[in-house]
């Protein structure tokens, strides 16, 4: 039976994040449309799009590499938002929230993935 990924606390902290990116996105200059604006898009989408297909898969081993597959998308997602600021091109203020978001993510697939992967062993 697949897990339910509304029930998951990272599944609902990354899909605020991923709203918040596309919210806080739409303030990059309009010469960003095929750079950074849809990278940052598809790296917020990408984790709580495998949150979900992971808790889909039948075994804790399947679960957790999906996991691992989100946490690559979080952490490019941070590098990219770190980029977006160094460059100056969005209010600091604005890329606060998704760092802060995004930290919180990060965090907690970490632990999230180290449980699951404890109940395959």
């Amino acid at each position: 039976m697949p897990r339910d990924p509304n029930k998951l606390d990272v599944y609902r902290l990354a899909y605020d994040l991923a709203l918040a990116v596309y919210e806080a996105t739409d303030a990059l200059p309009r010469s960003e449309v095929f750079g950074l604006k849809p990278q940052m898009r598809r790296s917020a989408v990408s984790i709580v799009a495998n949150i979900a297909e992971g808790a889909a898969r039948p075994s804790a081993l399947e679960f957790a590499r999906f996991l691992g597959i989100a946490l690559g998308s979080a952490v490019e997602l941070r590098c990219l938002i770190d980029l977006t600021s160094d460059m100056k091109m969005m209010p600091r203020d604005r890329l606060q929230s998704c760092r802060d978001c995004s930290d919180r993510v990060v965090r907690t697939l970490l632990k999230l993935q180290q449980t699951v992967r404890s109940f395959d062993s």
